[in-house]
């Protein structure tokens, strides 16, 4: 397969993920291996136009070409492995002592750092600025001219930039500026690449370049006129990359815009027949997206028929309000001060709103201790622990835990049955997930178990997924963010009739293994792509 071949093909690898810059890299990779344009036998030879840079210098002339620490890769005969620092001489900038202030006010010449450089992009700008006093005894007057290169070499490495004002830069950048114009547009476009292959032949640690890498660096170099051509080529396709980035973008916003309007179709009607608005082939709604929706219409009485025969959800809540000899926390109504999960809306008939203690046991955990505190709690335990961890990672039904209490640890705790919903309250709160077996946890999880005649604590599994956003917001903005039993337990929950709860977790249930399937398809899709894309990309850029 040819370039342009792969190029027409785009369509084809448009759900890769990255796949314009993996394009983009390709295109880099053909270039310095010379296989992007044809040689000319009429070039002057890189031999010649070396010497050329070479009489203009006056110093720091060396010959490392021969090191194998040059040889990267094999070169067409005609190109030539050099030296950074044999081509071009550059300069490390320095970062004033931020604790004297005469060196930074007033601000009157530009100062680079590595976030005022955008990629392959003209700096015409900066965010700090040091003094005239700055200009003279920290660089020297060594200022960086218009037209100078500058490339990051720690931390990000290879990012390079065009110096579009007199400036200086930190200690991160180096500014170059070959002696031989015609060179310069050649380093700018693949810097970055031979950066990468310095960083690769060698045990780069902490993502830094230094000074004698930095001389080393390999460039893989070809004639003068062959540059030139080389570098149109690449401005060719790159901006024909930007041309197929816009379309995908496009074409992205109009895939996002027609999977809104059929999340919203399904929402105003969510009949079987409308099943195809959220499964449709023509376009592709997110995973996530779907489960949201899926569970937002379960709560509000929009994804079940209601069927009037069912017992209204006030009479069983009445009758386990009676069966305790309490007080409800609340009514159908509800008091607007004391809501304080997602915004009460107005409910189908027969369902009824209520609170966590209305409808079973609810309280937080007792297990307060930890394996580094008392280890004398858990040798030979065998009674599982789950913590907020194991509860953010359910999917719904909690199969892992953390660590294995022994009955003495047990003792000072207390088992939770299967089937117990499980709420965190610290760390990541209000995450929520369903024992998959018998278990204790500590007071950073709070457990319900649903009283009779409620028949399991999926169906407030399933709300509190979608109460989780909103509950969010009523932690306060500490290091450990957390919530309080109280604000669980004024929680206000839609409550539909039980046999339309039954109705409801099943018909999830379906609708969830669709979703599943879904995202399993589209997994096995995009990875098949992805892998055809790479060994198509392998075959372009394999040496002959």
């Amino acid at each position: 397969m040819t370039l342009d071949t792969f190029f027409q093909k785009f369509d084809q690898f448009a759900d890769v993920p990255n796949a314009v810059p993996k394009m983009r890299e390709l295109v880099l990779q053909l270039a310095v291996q010379g296989r992007l344009v044809e040689p000319a036998e009429d070039d002057e030879p890189v031999e010649q136009f070396l010497q050329r840079i070479w009489t203009d210098r006056t110093g720091n002339r060396f010959d490392v070409s021969d090191a194998d620490t040059l040889r990267p890769f094999d070169l067409p005969p005609h190109w030539h492995w050099v030296a950074l620092a044999q081509v071009a001489e550059f300069s490390i900038g320095r970062t004033p002592p931020r604790g004297d202030s005469r060196y930074w006010y007033p601000g009157d010449y530009s100062w680079v750092s590595i976030a005022d450089m955008k990629h392959y992009r003209t700096i015409t700008e900066t965010k700090e600025k040091v003094s005239s006093l700055a200009a003279q005894e920290v660089f020297r007057q060594g200022f960086v001219e218009p037209g100078s290169i500058l490339m990051s070499f720690k931390l990000t490495i290879g990012k390079v930039a065009r110096a579009g004002i007199r400036c200086f830069h930190n200690e991160a950048i180096i500014s170059l500026k070959p002696t031989q114009p015609e060179l310069a547009d050649y380093l700018f476009r693949f810097l970055p690449i031979f950066a990468a292959l310095q960083t690769s032949n060698n045990a780069i640690k902490g993502s830094t370049l230094n000074r004698g890498l930095l001389t080393l660096l390999p460039v893989a170099l070809p004639p003068p006129a062959e540059q030139k051509r080389i570098v149109a080529k690449v401005d060719e396709l790159m901006a024909l990359c930007d041309r197929l980035e816009a379309q995908q973008q496009e074409r992205e916003a109009r895939h996002a815009a027609l999977a809104t309007a059929s999340l919203a179709c399904f929402a105003d009607a969510p009949t079987p027949a409308n099943l195809d608005f959220l499964f449709h082939k023509s376009y592709d709604i997110a995973p996530a997206d779907l489960r949201k929706t899926i569970l937002t219409l379960a709560v509000q009485g929009k994804l079940v028929p209601q069927d009037p025969n069912d017992e209204p959800a006030e009479e069983f809540l009445a009758l386990m309000t009676k069966r305790r000899g309490t007080t409800r926390h609340g009514t159908s109504n509800g008091d607007e001060a004391a809501k304080v999960s997602t915004k009460p809306l107005e409910l189908p008939d027969c369902w009824a709103w209520a609170q966590f203690p209305d409808l079973g046991e609810f309280g937080r955990g007792k297990s307060r201790h930890r394996p580094r505190n008392d280890r004398s709690l858990f040798v030979g335990g065998k009674h599982r622990l789950v913590q907020t961890g194991d509860v953010a990672r359910a999917n719904g039904t909690i199969q892992t835990y953390t660590s294995l209490y022994n009955d003495v640890g047990l003792a000072q705790s207390r088992m939770w049955p299967a089937g117990t919903l499980c709420i965190t309250i610290a760390a990541n709160i209000a995450d929520s997930g369903i024992l998959g077996f018998d278990a204790c946890f500590p007071d950073s999880v709070v457990g319900f178990i649903p009283s009779y005649p409620i028949p399991s604590a999926r169906y407030f599994e399933y709300f509190m997924r979608t109460a989780k956003e909103h509950l969010e917001q009523f932690a306060p903005s500490t290091a450990q963010k957390n919530i309080n039993l109280g604000i669980l337990e004024q929680v206000w929950i839609p409550i539909p009739p039980l046999a339309e709860q039954r109705r409801i977790v099943a018909k999830v249930d379906q609708l969830m293994a669709l979703v599943d399937q879904l995202e399993a398809q589209l997994a096995t899709s995009r990875a098949t792509t992805e892998k055809l894309m790479d060994a198509l990309v392998a075959e372009l850029t394999a040496q002959e």
